[in-house]
């Protein structure tokens, strides 16, 4: 739930330094239709990307240990689902992609180069954040997302594709915990 708690602190910081919404990428899609779906797409398309192609190539376990208690335990799922919905999509996204798109900008200016070098330090932050509970694998991964993520983030200057496409990816790899599919995956390509 860190995720969660850093994502209301960054909403009262925004209330309290009276910094527009804007300026972290809460601005209104041209359709949110679109927005929504693209968002899904990508989190479910980079997942299965991970799992199959990228996690294996690095040599990962295929099955994720950590939340592997998720497997078959309904409960379990349902806590996870919201700890992921609020606490990695909404919570991580508003602090990796907004504040810290919007801080790193104002110190590094918002010209392409200095758009890369957010990226990679905001994907490093993210992937390192990833060690604590999951180790060499979930940096690896969070690498990965946090370049994808903070590049989607960095082209539209909108927060709520990378949200959506974070709960999407996470949601994923729930899904493949709970239903116990993980080898299957990760060994869909690479036998």
């Amino acid at each position: 739930m860190t995720g969660l708690v850093g994502g209301i602190a960054v909403l009262l910081w925004v209330q309290l330094s009276h910094t527009p919404w804007r300026e972290l990428g809460f601005v209104r899609p041209r359709s949110w239709v679109v927005t929504v779906a693209a968002g899904v797409t990508l989190g479910v398309a980079l997942k299965f990307v991970m799992k199959a192609i990228v996690m294996p190539l690095l040599g990962a376990d295929p099955v994720n240990h950590v939340y592997h208690y998720v497997a078959g335990n309904p409960p379990a799922l349902a806590a996870m689902a919201l700890t992921v919905i609020f606490g990695a999509g909404f919570g991580e996204e508003t602090v990796f992609r907004g504040f810290l798109f919007e801080r790193l900008g104002k110190l590094l200016g918002s010209g392409p180069a200095a758009k890369i070098c957010i990226v990679l330090v905001t994907s490093a932050l993210f992937a390192t954040l990833h060690f604590f509970d999951q180790g060499r694998a979930g940096v690896e991964q969070a690498v990965f997302t946090g370049l994808v993520f903070g590049g989607v983030f960095a082209v539209t200057k909108q927060i709520w594709m990378p949200m959506i496409a974070h709960a999407a990816f996470d949601l994923t790899a729930l899904a493949m915990i709970y239903w116990n599919v993980e080898p299957n995956v990760a060994h869909f390509v690479f036998k």
